[in-house]
């Protein structure tokens, strides 16, 4: 009986704590597999077995791995082992909303299931908020339209409203971005 207890606990995953393992990649929300495998009750080994018996399901906009850049990023942010010191000896992967549905296919466990549904709750709900961000700002601006140059405090509201919701949805970028070549004549 104890066995099954530890099975409910583990079976419990909030929305937060899947929230809190979304990743800005590449301009992509992103989770990391070994975050996966933790919500999926497996190790990231496991899971990593999995995706590559089933390569031909996890196209490069299903998954990706890494770059060493992305990875230090990312270690600077939250502790993870560096190489050559019992801990990962390869790039991580990461998977995209796409990718992270694909995954409840080749686990096949309730509990991966289970863990998938509430994964793409989490998605579901980061999509929801930032539209409702564009949806405000479009209200402000109408808005700011209405009162022309009357009303010089009403500006610095929106403006510190503007500040806090960018505030508020800024996830930091990770990877690189590469800048755009100029042509020369």
């Amino acid at each position: 009986m104890k066995g099954a207890s530890n099975d409910l606990q583990l079976a419990v995953v909030t929305l937060d704590d899947v929230e809190r393992r979304i990743y800005d990649v590449r301009h992509q929300k992103v989770m990391l597999d070994s975050e996966l495998a933790v919500l999926y009750g497996v190790t990231t080994k496991r899971l990593n077995e999995q995706v590559s018996r089933n390569r031909e399901r996890f196209p490069t906009d299903f998954m990706f791995q890494l770059t060493d850049s992305e990875l230090e990023v990312l270690r600077s942010q939250f502790a993870t082992s560096k190489k050559g010191r019992g801990g990962r000896r390869y790039l991580p992967f990461v998977f995209t909303e796409q990718g992270v549905a694909m995954l409840s296919s080749v686990l096949n466990s309730d509990r991966a299931v289970q863990v998938n549904i509430a994964i793409m709750r989490a998605f579901v709900n980061m999509r929801r908020l930032v539209a409702s961000n564009a949806e405000i700002n479009k209200k402000l601006a109408a808005i700011e339209r209405k009162l022309g140059d009357h009303d010089d405090n009403f500006r610095q509201v929106f403006a510190a409203i503007r500040a806090m919701m960018k505030a508020e949805s800024k996830s930091q970028q990770i990877g690189y971005i590469r800048k755009k070549k100029r042509l020369r004549s």
